[in-house]
This record gives structure tokens, sequence and C-alpha cells, in this order.
């Protein structure tokens, strides 16, 4: 069986995972350790970075501009680089960085209880395999490329009953990280100015002259309602246990 029709195959629902309470406390405990410590962060946060930038690339493409490259750094920084002659459309892309993590990791966690976590997992390596042709850096091919490497591994060595446990995990710590990060923003905000230039934010107001609170508010607002939204089938085992 060759690679792309395992793939293709890993797109179809698989069975329901059966998670129990106690085997969901342990997810939620393995989703923390990887964006709370600083030594599993280091690593973890790249991955959100990525996805934070991949966001921004998506916003671009889909609202007519043209992408000209993506760079990711191992300090947890990246760049998107668009043109539009649309501010409108800059603005629009620039605002889909800090939200975008939490709405991908609410989608693994919904897809990861409903049978569709190998589904999520295949769709993401092809994303990143996209995603490829648009890398400007070595560090940002590498990141990549490891991430596709590990998504390749859960797809071709691991049951499928078991990846579905993985999306779950996976998803809820990219929605431990996307709060990591506001915290972070609302940091540079109010502590760190000097590194203003540095956040989406404080571009989206020079872009619009639309105070930057009200930016990270709206952040705020998507990266809850993300996490209401995966919170729901969690809140179904958390139930039964108590």
């Amino acid at each position: 069986m060759d690679l792309w029709q395992t793939l293709v195959e890993s797109l179809r629902r698989t069975e329901v995972p059966a998670i129990t309470f106690q085997e969901l406390l342990l997810v939620l405990l393995v989703a923390t350790a990887l964006s709370i410590p600083r030594r599993s962060w280091r690593y973890f946060g790249l991955l959100a970075t990525a996805v934070h930038e991949l966001g921004h690339a998506l916003a671009a493409v889909t609202s007519g501009q043209r992408l000209s490259g993506i760079r990711l750094r191992l300090d947890h920084s990246g760049t998107t680089t668009t043109y539009s002659r649309s501010r409108a459309a800059a603005a629009w892309s620039c605002f889909w960085g800090y939200p975008v993590p939490a709405i991908v990791g609410a989608g693994f966690v919904i897809a990861g209880f409903s049978g569709w976590g190998p589904a999520a997992i295949a769709a993401s390596i092809l994303v990143l395999a996209a995603s490829m042709l648009f890398l400007r850096n070595m560090a940002g091919f590498l990141v990549t490329a490891v991430a596709i490497a590990c998504a390749l591994a859960l797809i071709l060595l691991v049951p499928h009953a078991f990846v579905g446990h993985v999306a779950v995990v996976l998803g809820l710590a990219m929605l431990v990280a996307a709060v990591r990060d506001l915290f972070k923003l609302a940091n540079v905000h109010l502590r760190r100015r000097d590194r203003l230039a540095t956040s989406d934010a404080y571009l989206l107001y020079r872009a619009t002259a639309v105070p930057s609170g009200v930016w990270i508010f709206l952040f705020a607002v998507l990266v809850a309602g993300s996490w209401v939204a995966a919170w729901q089938p969690i809140s179904l085992i958390l139930g039964r246990g108590a």
C-alpha cells in the first residue's frame, strides 16, 4: 500500500474512541505538559507558531492577496509576507494569526471524539506539505518537516483508534498554547512596549486606527469560543465520571 493511498484511507471516519474519565484526565495532563513547562514549550511552541503563520497565509490567499513567503524561527517568532492593494484584505490576513491555533485545536478535539481523528491528522499533513512551497528559511523547513514526519508516523504506525486519542491531546495542547500566546501578546502591550512592532494587534491598529485593545479582545473572544466548542464532548465524559 503506497503512502498516498494510506493518507486517502485515513480521511475516512473510523470507530469513535472510547475515552474514559480516567483517560480524559490523563489526556488533559499530557496536553498541559506540552504547552505549559518551558522545556516542552520550547518545542511544541514551534508548532503553534507554524499554525499561527499558516492562519495568516490562508487568510491572505482566500482574500485574493499574493503570498510571497513564510518564515518560522526557532525563537517562536514568524513572518508571513503578503502583497495586497486592499487595506481591508491586508487587515483580514493580519487578524487570522492568534485565533487560528485555538480554532484548529478545537477542530482536532471534536474530530478526535467523533471518529475523525486520523482524518484530522492526515489533513494536517497535506496542509503542512503544501505550506513548504512558501517557506523561505531553513528553520521553517526543519519545523515543518519534523511535524510532517511525526504526523506520518501516527498515520502509518499507530492504530486508528489510538490516533483519535492523540488528536484530542494535540487539540487541547493547541488550545492551551493559544491562551499562552494571548497572555504573551498582552504582556507586550503592557510591559514590553519596545516590542510592539512584533504585535499583530499593533499592526492592525496601524492599518485600521482601531485600538490594539479591541483586536486583542476579538482574539480572546475567538479563543474562548474555541474552548467552549471543544469543551462540549469533554464535559460529557467529565459529567459521567463525577
